[in-house]
């Protein structure tokens, strides 16, 4: 009829983890996506939580990469929409898990004589 259901130890545990990691990621980015705003950054969500953090992130990374790589690497990435962090991450996972999957040995049976 169709394929026999896999056994639970038939797949690896990161495979596993990188899966259930992918999936709170995109409900989570999914979430973020529907109830906030569409046109909230990532540097507003940050102040909205804690400004006084945010504001202290900013000078401590400022003082360690130097003003250059904050303003061409880090100031793009925070002008971007909240719920593209989530979801970058998420399809990070899957593709982690799909790596795993692949690159797993396969499982056979030994036979018992």
């Amino acid at each position: 009829m169709g394929r026999p259901a896999a056994e639970k130890s038939d797949i690896p545990l990161s495979v596993r983890i990188f899966s259930v990691c992918a999936a709170v990621l995109l409900v989570a980015s999914l979430a973020m996506a529907t109830l906030l705003p569409p046109d909230t950054s990532l540097h507003e969500a940050m102040h909205d939580i804690d400004a006084t953090g945010a504001d202290d992130v900013q000078h401590a990374m400022v003082g360690m990469l130097g003003k250059g790589v904050w303003e061409a690497v880090v100031v793009p990435f925070l002008l971007r929409p909240v719920w593209l962090v989530p979801l970058s991450l998420g399809l990070i996972c899957v593709g982690g898990a799909l790596t795993a999957r692949f690159h797993a040995r396969p499982h056979t049976k030994r036979k018992q004589s």
